[in-house]
Protein backbone atom coordinates (compact mmCIF):
# COMPACT_ATOMS: atom_id res chain seq x y z
CA UNK A 1 0.00 0.00 0.00
CA UNK A 2 1.29 3.46 -0.88
CA UNK A 3 0.88 6.52 1.30
CA UNK A 4 0.94 10.15 0.29
CA UNK A 5 3.67 12.51 1.41
CA UNK A 6 1.29 15.45 1.19
CA UNK A 7 1.25 16.25 4.90
CA UNK A 8 5.05 16.23 5.06
CA UNK A 9 5.55 18.42 2.03
CA UNK A 10 2.94 20.97 3.01
CA UNK A 11 4.16 23.80 5.21
CA UNK A 12 2.81 23.19 8.68
CA UNK A 13 1.67 19.73 7.70
CA UNK A 14 2.91 18.06 10.87
CA UNK A 15 1.12 20.48 13.12
CA UNK A 16 -2.11 20.23 11.16
CA UNK A 17 -2.27 16.46 11.42
CA UNK A 18 -1.27 16.47 15.09
CA UNK A 19 2.07 15.72 16.68
CA UNK A 20 0.71 12.70 18.57
CA UNK A 21 -1.13 11.11 15.63
CA UNK A 22 1.12 8.00 15.48
CA UNK A 23 0.20 7.15 19.08
CA UNK A 24 -3.31 6.28 17.91
CA UNK A 25 -1.79 3.17 16.36
CA UNK A 26 -1.60 0.23 18.78
CA UNK A 27 1.74 -1.26 17.78
CA UNK A 28 3.51 2.08 17.64
CA UNK A 29 2.14 2.81 21.11
CA UNK A 30 3.28 -0.57 22.45
CA UNK A 31 6.73 -0.28 20.91
CA UNK A 32 7.31 3.15 22.38
CA UNK A 33 5.95 2.21 25.80
CA UNK A 34 8.61 -0.49 26.08
CA UNK A 35 11.29 1.55 24.36
CA UNK A 36 10.64 4.53 26.64
CA UNK A 37 11.16 2.40 29.74
CA UNK A 38 14.32 0.90 28.25
CA UNK A 39 15.69 4.35 27.40
CA UNK A 40 14.99 5.47 30.95
CA UNK A 41 17.10 2.55 32.13
CA UNK A 42 19.84 3.46 29.65
CA UNK A 43 19.91 6.99 31.05
CA UNK A 44 20.42 5.50 34.50
CA UNK A 45 23.11 3.22 33.05
CA UNK A 46 25.13 6.11 31.56
CA UNK A 47 25.63 7.75 34.96
CA UNK A 48 26.14 4.48 36.85
CA UNK A 49 28.71 3.15 34.39
CA UNK A 50 30.79 6.33 34.45
CA UNK A 51 30.77 6.47 38.23
CA UNK A 52 31.49 2.75 38.56
CA UNK A 53 34.48 2.93 36.21
CA UNK A 54 35.96 5.96 37.94
CA UNK A 55 35.45 4.22 41.29
CA UNK A 56 37.44 1.22 40.03
CA UNK A 57 40.16 3.23 38.27
CA UNK A 58 40.19 7.00 38.69
CA UNK A 59 41.82 7.89 35.34
CA UNK A 60 40.30 8.88 31.99
CA UNK A 61 42.17 6.06 30.25
CA UNK A 62 40.04 3.46 32.04
CA UNK A 63 36.83 5.08 30.85
CA UNK A 64 38.30 5.23 27.37
CA UNK A 65 38.98 1.48 27.44
CA UNK A 66 35.41 0.78 28.57
CA UNK A 67 34.01 3.05 25.86
CA UNK A 68 36.07 1.29 23.20
CA UNK A 69 35.03 -2.11 24.55
CA UNK A 70 31.40 -1.13 24.07
CA UNK A 71 31.70 0.48 20.65
CA UNK A 72 33.89 -2.11 18.88
CA UNK A 73 31.28 -4.92 19.24
CA UNK A 74 28.50 -2.45 18.41
CA UNK A 75 30.24 -1.57 15.15
CA UNK A 76 30.84 -5.23 14.38
CA UNK A 77 27.19 -6.12 14.98
CA UNK A 78 25.71 -3.18 13.06
CA UNK A 79 26.40 -4.46 9.58
CA UNK A 80 25.09 -7.94 10.32
CA UNK A 81 22.13 -6.42 12.14
CA UNK A 82 21.29 -4.26 9.15
CA UNK A 83 21.45 -7.14 6.68
CA UNK A 84 19.43 -9.35 9.03
CA UNK A 85 16.75 -6.70 9.48
CA UNK A 86 16.14 -6.63 5.72
CA UNK A 87 15.94 -10.44 5.55
CA UNK A 88 14.49 -11.69 8.86
CA UNK A 89 11.67 -10.95 11.29
CA UNK A 90 12.57 -7.53 12.72
CA UNK A 91 10.38 -8.13 15.77
CA UNK A 92 12.45 -11.17 16.74
CA UNK A 93 15.67 -9.25 16.23
CA UNK A 94 14.45 -6.53 18.62
CA UNK A 95 13.51 -9.17 21.18
CA UNK A 96 16.89 -10.92 20.92
CA UNK A 97 18.73 -7.61 21.36
CA UNK A 98 16.69 -6.78 24.47
CA UNK A 99 17.37 -10.16 26.05
CA UNK A 100 21.10 -9.99 25.32
CA UNK A 101 21.40 -6.58 26.98
CA UNK A 102 19.27 -7.77 29.89
CA UNK A 103 21.78 -10.56 30.58
CA UNK A 104 24.82 -8.27 30.30
CA UNK A 105 23.50 -5.51 32.54
CA UNK A 106 21.99 -8.02 34.97
CA UNK A 107 25.42 -9.58 35.49
CA UNK A 108 26.94 -6.13 35.98
CA UNK A 109 24.34 -5.45 38.65
CA UNK A 110 24.96 -8.75 40.45
CA UNK A 111 28.74 -8.32 40.48
CA UNK A 112 28.54 -4.70 41.59
CA UNK A 113 26.03 -5.38 44.37
CA UNK A 114 28.19 -8.20 45.76
CA UNK A 115 31.36 -6.10 45.63
CA UNK A 116 33.03 -8.56 43.23
CA UNK A 117 33.16 -6.31 40.18
CA UNK A 118 36.55 -5.54 38.64
CA UNK A 119 37.45 -3.53 35.57
CA UNK A 120 38.03 -6.44 33.18
CA UNK A 121 34.53 -7.74 33.95
CA UNK A 122 33.08 -4.33 33.10
CA UNK A 123 34.97 -4.40 29.80
CA UNK A 124 33.65 -7.86 28.92
CA UNK A 125 30.05 -7.21 29.86
CA UNK A 126 29.77 -3.85 28.10
CA UNK A 127 31.10 -5.63 24.99
CA UNK A 128 28.12 -8.01 25.15
CA UNK A 129 25.87 -5.01 25.73
CA UNK A 130 27.39 -3.39 22.61
CA UNK A 131 26.48 -6.39 20.46
CA UNK A 132 22.87 -6.00 21.56
CA UNK A 133 22.99 -2.31 20.68
CA UNK A 134 24.38 -3.09 17.24
CA UNK A 135 21.57 -5.52 16.44
CA UNK A 136 18.83 -3.32 17.89
CA UNK A 137 19.58 0.01 16.20
CA UNK A 138 19.12 -0.87 12.49
CA UNK A 139 16.24 -3.26 13.24
CA UNK A 140 14.40 -0.50 15.13
CA UNK A 141 15.05 2.09 12.40
CA UNK A 142 13.69 -0.26 9.75
CA UNK A 143 10.76 -1.47 11.89
CA UNK A 144 9.15 1.87 12.76
CA UNK A 145 8.16 2.95 9.20
CA UNK A 146 6.01 -0.19 8.96
CA UNK A 147 3.96 0.86 11.98
CA UNK A 148 2.70 4.23 10.71
CA UNK A 149 1.65 5.70 7.35
CA UNK A 150 4.34 7.60 5.50
CA UNK A 151 2.34 10.79 6.06
CA UNK A 152 3.01 10.41 9.82
CA UNK A 153 6.74 9.69 9.68
CA UNK A 154 7.75 13.21 10.71
CA UNK A 155 5.43 13.01 13.73
CA UNK A 156 6.81 9.57 14.61
CA UNK A 157 10.36 10.91 14.46
CA UNK A 158 9.41 13.94 16.53
CA UNK A 159 7.92 11.62 19.16
CA UNK A 160 11.14 9.59 19.03
CA UNK A 161 13.18 12.72 19.65
CA UNK A 162 10.91 13.76 22.52
CA UNK A 163 10.82 10.40 24.29
CA UNK A 164 14.55 9.71 23.89
CA UNK A 165 15.81 12.87 25.57
CA UNK A 166 13.19 12.74 28.32
CA UNK A 167 14.22 9.19 29.18
CA UNK A 168 17.85 9.01 28.13
CA UNK A 169 19.06 12.51 28.98
CA UNK A 170 16.60 13.96 31.49
CA UNK A 171 14.74 11.53 33.74
CA UNK A 172 17.21 8.67 33.31
CA UNK A 173 20.40 10.53 34.27
CA UNK A 174 18.60 12.35 37.09
CA UNK A 175 17.34 9.04 38.45
CA UNK A 176 20.75 7.49 37.81
CA UNK A 177 22.43 10.19 39.88
CA UNK A 178 20.01 9.60 42.75
CA UNK A 179 20.23 5.80 42.62
CA UNK A 180 23.99 5.73 42.23
CA UNK A 181 24.54 8.30 44.94
CA UNK A 182 22.12 6.71 47.42
CA UNK A 183 22.32 2.97 46.71
CA UNK A 184 25.39 2.53 44.54
CA UNK A 185 25.98 1.69 40.88
CA UNK A 186 24.78 -1.90 41.36
CA UNK A 187 21.23 -0.77 42.12
CA UNK A 188 21.28 1.47 39.04
CA UNK A 189 22.45 -1.42 36.86
CA UNK A 190 19.64 -3.58 38.27
CA UNK A 191 17.12 -0.91 37.29
CA UNK A 192 18.43 -0.89 33.72
CA UNK A 193 18.24 -4.68 33.53
CA UNK A 194 14.60 -4.59 34.64
CA UNK A 195 13.87 -1.98 31.97
CA UNK A 196 15.08 -4.37 29.27
CA UNK A 197 12.72 -7.03 30.59
CA UNK A 198 9.79 -4.61 30.26
CA UNK A 199 10.90 -3.57 26.79
CA UNK A 200 11.04 -7.21 25.71
CA UNK A 201 7.51 -7.70 27.03
CA UNK A 202 6.35 -4.79 24.89
CA UNK A 203 7.97 -6.27 21.78
CA UNK A 204 6.33 -9.64 22.47
CA UNK A 205 2.92 -7.94 22.55
CA UNK A 206 3.34 -6.51 19.04
CA UNK A 207 1.33 -8.03 16.21
CA UNK A 208 3.34 -10.48 14.16
CA UNK A 209 4.69 -9.10 10.90
CA UNK A 210 6.20 -11.34 8.22
CA UNK A 211 9.85 -11.04 7.35
CA UNK A 212 10.69 -8.89 4.32
CA UNK A 213 9.73 -10.70 1.10
CA UNK A 214 12.00 -13.28 -0.51
CA UNK A 215 14.76 -13.25 2.16
CA UNK A 216 16.69 -16.00 0.34
CA UNK A 217 16.59 -14.36 -3.08
CA UNK A 218 20.13 -13.00 -2.67
CA UNK A 219 23.06 -13.85 -0.46
CA UNK A 220 23.92 -11.61 2.48
CA UNK A 221 26.99 -10.44 0.56
CA UNK A 222 24.86 -9.52 -2.45
CA UNK A 223 22.51 -7.58 -0.17
CA UNK A 224 25.47 -5.71 1.27
CA UNK A 225 26.78 -4.86 -2.19
CA UNK A 226 23.35 -3.57 -3.20
CA UNK A 227 23.29 -1.36 -0.13
CA UNK A 228 26.74 0.04 -0.92
CA UNK A 229 25.74 0.73 -4.54
CA UNK A 230 22.67 2.59 -3.34
CA UNK A 231 24.84 4.61 -0.96
CA UNK A 232 27.50 5.50 -3.54
CA UNK A 233 24.91 6.98 -5.87
CA UNK A 234 23.64 9.47 -3.31
CA UNK A 235 26.03 12.17 -2.14
CA UNK A 236 23.65 13.38 0.56
CA UNK A 237 24.02 9.98 2.24
CA UNK A 238 27.70 9.11 1.87
CA UNK A 239 29.00 12.62 2.52
CA UNK A 240 26.97 12.90 5.72
CA UNK A 241 28.11 9.45 6.87
CA UNK A 242 31.77 10.29 6.18
CA UNK A 243 31.61 13.66 7.92
CA UNK A 244 29.91 12.11 10.92
CA UNK A 245 32.67 9.49 11.14
CA UNK A 246 35.39 12.15 11.33
CA UNK A 247 33.42 14.50 13.59
CA UNK A 248 32.60 11.68 16.02
CA UNK A 249 36.27 10.68 16.01
CA UNK A 250 37.12 14.20 17.08
CA UNK A 251 34.51 14.90 19.75
CA UNK A 252 32.59 11.82 20.88
CA UNK A 253 35.37 10.18 22.87
CA UNK A 254 36.32 13.43 24.62
CA UNK A 255 32.69 14.11 25.56
CA UNK A 256 31.97 10.60 26.86
CA UNK A 257 35.26 10.23 28.70
CA UNK A 258 36.06 13.74 29.89
CA UNK A 259 32.66 15.17 30.81
CA UNK A 260 32.38 12.93 33.94
CA UNK A 261 36.06 13.69 34.66
CA UNK A 262 35.44 17.45 34.45
CA UNK A 263 32.43 17.20 36.78
CA UNK A 264 34.36 15.15 39.32
CA UNK A 265 37.76 16.85 39.27
CA UNK A 266 37.22 20.39 37.99
CA UNK A 267 33.85 21.11 39.58
CA UNK A 268 34.32 18.68 42.50
CA UNK A 269 30.83 17.35 41.90
CA UNK A 270 29.27 13.91 42.23
CA UNK A 271 26.92 11.61 40.36
CA UNK A 272 24.03 13.99 41.01
CA UNK A 273 25.81 16.88 39.30
CA UNK A 274 26.66 14.69 36.31
CA UNK A 275 23.01 13.68 36.12
CA UNK A 276 22.03 17.37 36.18
CA UNK A 277 24.26 18.11 33.18
CA UNK A 278 22.69 15.27 31.20
CA UNK A 279 19.22 16.32 32.35
CA UNK A 280 19.73 19.86 31.05
CA UNK A 281 20.40 18.39 27.65
CA UNK A 282 17.27 16.29 27.95
CA UNK A 283 15.04 19.30 28.68
CA UNK A 284 16.47 21.15 25.70
CA UNK A 285 16.01 18.12 23.43
CA UNK A 286 12.35 17.79 24.38
CA UNK A 287 11.76 21.46 23.67
CA UNK A 288 13.49 21.18 20.29
CA UNK A 289 11.49 18.09 19.34
CA UNK A 290 8.24 19.78 20.29
CA UNK A 291 9.08 22.79 18.14
CA UNK A 292 10.09 20.64 15.18
CA UNK A 293 6.99 18.49 15.53
CA UNK A 294 4.70 21.52 15.38
CA UNK A 295 6.50 23.51 12.70
CA UNK A 296 7.12 20.64 10.30
CA UNK A 297 10.17 20.04 8.14
CA UNK A 298 12.26 22.92 6.79
CA UNK A 299 12.30 23.59 3.07
CA UNK A 300 16.05 22.98 2.66
CA UNK A 301 16.56 19.81 4.65
CA UNK A 302 20.27 19.14 4.07
CA UNK A 303 21.23 22.76 4.61
CA UNK A 304 19.28 22.83 7.84
CA UNK A 305 20.77 19.53 9.06
CA UNK A 306 24.37 20.58 8.41
CA UNK A 307 23.98 24.02 9.96
CA UNK A 308 22.33 22.91 13.20
CA UNK A 309 24.74 19.99 13.62
CA UNK A 310 27.69 22.35 13.05
CA UNK A 311 26.56 24.71 15.80
CA UNK A 312 25.79 21.73 18.05
CA UNK A 313 29.36 20.48 17.66
CA UNK A 314 30.67 23.94 18.48
CA UNK A 315 28.82 23.62 21.79
CA UNK A 316 31.20 20.77 22.71
CA UNK A 317 33.87 23.44 23.14
CA UNK A 318 31.62 24.89 25.84
CA UNK A 319 32.29 21.83 27.99
CA UNK A 320 35.97 22.71 27.99
CA UNK A 321 35.35 26.40 28.68
CA UNK A 322 32.97 25.79 31.59
CA UNK A 323 34.13 26.41 35.14
CA UNK A 324 30.74 26.15 36.86
CA UNK A 325 27.91 23.65 36.82
CA UNK A 326 25.40 25.98 35.18
CA UNK A 327 27.81 26.58 32.30
CA UNK A 328 28.15 22.85 31.68
CA UNK A 329 24.37 22.56 31.78
CA UNK A 330 24.01 25.39 29.24
CA UNK A 331 26.52 23.75 26.88
CA UNK A 332 24.68 20.44 27.24
CA UNK A 333 21.36 22.13 26.49
CA UNK A 334 22.70 23.80 23.34
CA UNK A 335 24.35 20.64 22.06
CA UNK A 336 21.34 18.40 22.60
CA UNK A 337 18.67 20.80 21.34
CA UNK A 338 20.47 21.38 18.05
CA UNK A 339 21.41 17.73 17.63
CA UNK A 340 17.77 16.74 18.14
CA UNK A 341 16.45 19.23 15.59
CA UNK A 342 18.86 17.92 12.96
CA UNK A 343 18.18 14.29 13.81
CA UNK A 344 14.41 14.61 13.31
CA UNK A 345 14.91 16.02 9.83
CA UNK A 346 17.65 13.48 9.00
CA UNK A 347 15.59 10.47 10.07
CA UNK A 348 12.56 11.64 8.09
CA UNK A 349 14.70 12.39 5.04
CA UNK A 350 16.07 8.82 5.07
CA UNK A 351 12.64 7.27 5.54
CA UNK A 352 11.17 9.31 2.70
CA UNK A 353 13.92 8.69 0.16
CA UNK A 354 15.23 5.20 0.97
CA UNK A 355 13.07 2.24 -0.16
CA UNK A 356 11.58 0.18 2.66
CA UNK A 357 13.40 -3.00 1.62
CA UNK A 358 16.74 -1.12 1.70
CA UNK A 359 16.19 0.85 4.90
CA UNK A 360 17.72 -1.69 7.28
CA UNK A 361 20.98 -1.82 5.33
CA UNK A 362 21.17 1.94 4.86
CA UNK A 363 20.48 2.49 8.57
CA UNK A 364 23.15 -0.03 9.52
CA UNK A 365 25.65 1.66 7.19
CA UNK A 366 24.67 5.00 8.70
CA UNK A 367 25.45 3.69 12.17
CA UNK A 368 28.49 1.69 11.07
CA UNK A 369 30.25 4.48 9.18
CA UNK A 370 29.25 7.22 11.58
CA UNK A 371 30.57 5.49 14.69
CA UNK A 372 33.22 3.34 13.00
CA UNK A 373 36.07 5.43 14.41
CA UNK A 374 34.68 5.70 17.94
CA UNK A 375 37.02 3.06 19.39
CA UNK A 376 39.95 5.15 18.13
CA UNK A 377 38.32 8.27 19.58
CA UNK A 378 38.06 6.63 22.99
CA UNK A 379 41.61 5.29 22.75
CA UNK A 380 43.08 8.70 21.88
CA UNK A 381 41.14 10.70 24.46
CA UNK A 382 43.18 9.59 27.48
CA UNK A 383 46.58 10.44 25.93
CA UNK A 384 45.22 13.71 24.51
CA UNK A 385 43.88 14.75 27.91
CA UNK A 386 47.20 13.83 29.53
CA UNK A 387 49.11 15.89 26.98
CA UNK A 388 46.86 18.94 26.66
CA UNK A 389 44.50 18.77 29.62
CA UNK A 390 40.80 17.88 29.62
CA UNK A 391 39.49 21.44 28.91
CA UNK A 392 41.81 22.02 25.94
CA UNK A 393 40.97 18.60 24.50
CA UNK A 394 37.25 19.37 24.62
CA UNK A 395 37.69 22.82 23.09
CA UNK A 396 39.80 21.49 20.23
CA UNK A 397 37.37 18.63 19.63
CA UNK A 398 34.43 21.00 19.33
CA UNK A 399 36.14 23.42 16.95
CA UNK A 400 37.58 20.78 14.61
CA UNK A 401 34.38 18.70 14.65
CA UNK A 402 32.30 21.72 13.68
CA UNK A 403 34.57 22.49 10.73
CA UNK A 404 34.22 18.93 9.41
CA UNK A 405 30.43 18.98 9.81
CA UNK A 406 30.06 22.28 7.96
CA UNK A 407 32.19 20.96 5.09
CA UNK A 408 29.42 18.56 4.04
CA UNK A 409 27.64 21.42 2.28
CA UNK A 410 30.68 21.91 0.05
CA UNK A 411 30.44 18.38 -1.42
CA UNK A 412 28.97 18.46 -4.95
CA UNK A 413 25.53 16.91 -5.15
CA UNK A 414 24.69 17.00 -1.45
CA UNK A 415 21.96 19.59 -1.87
CA UNK A 416 20.59 18.06 -5.07
CA UNK A 417 17.98 16.24 -3.00
CA UNK A 418 16.59 19.60 -1.93
CA UNK A 419 16.11 20.63 -5.55
CA UNK A 420 14.46 17.32 -6.43
CA UNK A 421 12.10 17.58 -3.47
CA UNK A 422 11.08 21.06 -4.57
CA UNK A 423 10.05 19.73 -8.00
CA UNK A 424 8.53 16.40 -7.10
CA UNK A 425 8.16 13.81 -4.37
CA UNK A 426 10.03 10.53 -4.89
CA UNK A 427 7.78 7.45 -5.06
CA UNK A 428 7.11 5.83 -1.73
CA UNK A 429 8.15 2.28 -1.10
CA UNK A 430 5.37 -0.15 -0.24
CA UNK A 431 4.84 -0.84 3.43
Amino acid sequence: MHHSYEALDRAGGVARRGLLAPLRRRDFRLLWAGTGVSLLGDGVFVVALAWQVYALSDVPTAMGVVGAAMTVPTIGALLLGGIASDRLDRRRLLLAADLLRLVAVGLLAALSLTGALVLWQVVGLVAVYGIGQGVYAPAFDAFVPGLVPRSELAQANAIDQMVRPVALRLAGPALGGVLTGALGAGAAFAFDAASFALCAAGVLALAHRPAPPDPTRHSALADLRAGLRFLRGRAWLWATFAAAAVAYLLFMGPVEVLLPFVVKHRLHGGAGELGAVFAAGGVASVAAAAVMGRRGLPGREMTFICLVWTVATLAVAGYGLSTQLWQLMLASAAFNALETAGTIVWATLKQRHVPADMLGRVSSLDWLISIGLLPLSFALTGPAAAAFGAPATLIGAGLLGAAVTAAVLLVPGVRAIERRAALRVEPAAAV
